[in-house]
């Protein structure tokens, strides 16, 4: 094999893989525009003719199932991110402008917690919110989330911390300001690429994120947009369409958001993985 074809090979490869990936994504959006029968009958056939029905049927639907949960997924996400995204930004840049060994023993805590699976500790989890009388509530989801995501924050923010000069807070204090004044006035506009990494990755975690919320919040009390769809699919087992076109609705507000953000997400990751 010659060195003119290797140019040829890596393009045919990732056109392949992005084949295979499309593949889902495909099948989840042309059913979204076909009856039900048609879609029991062949799942890859193309929607001729396309019909709206289902999008109407799921956003017209009496019990509001979409809607409802719709607003809980936002309102758990929503408080979610940004109180993860305070809190982290504030200790990574103490973790980040402290050397000593406790720091660093934090930092390494922090870590081990990125290592445990949400799964193993859910049973503890619903213990102490128990006894803190928040099991069942949208305040118990909302601290889980803070609780167990909180570590990857902190660990994005202090990574890119080390890229921000410290004469910056120093130049700050001399001018009379203080720390608390200095961190969000000079320090947190210059970590929008973290912060939009931390607010896209955390979103997309706590917007797709099924059990938790089904063991925590309890579909008694409520239900976000994945358990949404659990519902749906015991309720209307056959109605296909239907479920396509709930599905497409539900990543329509977190693709939405993404896109919005985009343009600082690649700089927040290549800055922390890059500094120190």
């Amino acid at each position: 094999m010659t060195r003119s074809t290797v140019p040829w090979l890596r393009p045919l490869a990732a056109l392949a893989v992005g084949a295979l990936f499309f593949i889902p994504l495909y099948i989840a959006l042309i059913n979204v525009f076909k009856e039900s029968r048609q879609v029991a009958s062949g799942a890859m056939s193309l929607p001729i003719p396309p019909t709206f029905d289902n999008l109407s049927r799921v956003l017209t639907s009496p019990d509001s199932l979409f809607w409802s949960s719709l607003r809980t997924s936002v309102l758990v996400t929503g408080l979610s991110i940004i109180i993860l995204t305070l809190l982290s930004a504030m200790l990574g840049h103490y973790l980040a402008r402290h050397s000593g060994w406790w720091s660093k023993a934090i930092m390494v805590l922090l870590l081990c917690g990125l290592m445990i699976p949400p799964q193993v500790i859910l049973i503890p989890i619903t213990q102490v919110l128990k006894a803190l009388g928040l099991m069942s509530t949208l305040q118990g989801l909302v601290l889980f989330n803070v609780g167990y995501y909180v570590p990857f924050g902190v660990f994005v923010f202090s990574g890119f911390m080390k890229g921000v000069p410290r004469e910056l807070e120093e130049a700050a204090a001399i001018d009379g300001a203080t720390r608390w004044q200095t961190f969000w006035r000079i320090v947190f506009p210059l970590l929008r690429p973290a912060t939009a990494s931390v607010l896209i990755f955390l979103g997309v975690w706590i917007w797709n994120d099924f059990l938790n919320p089904l063991i925590i919040y309890g579909p008694r009390e409520g239900t976000t947009i994945m358990t949404g769809i659990y519902k749906s699919l015991g309720q209307y087992a056959a109605d296909f369409g239907g479920m396509f076109a709930l599905m497409f609705l539900a990543t329509l507000p977190i693709l939405i958001f993404y896109l919005l953000l985009q343009k600082q997400f690649v700089k927040g990751l290549t800055g922390g993985a890059t500094k120190g």
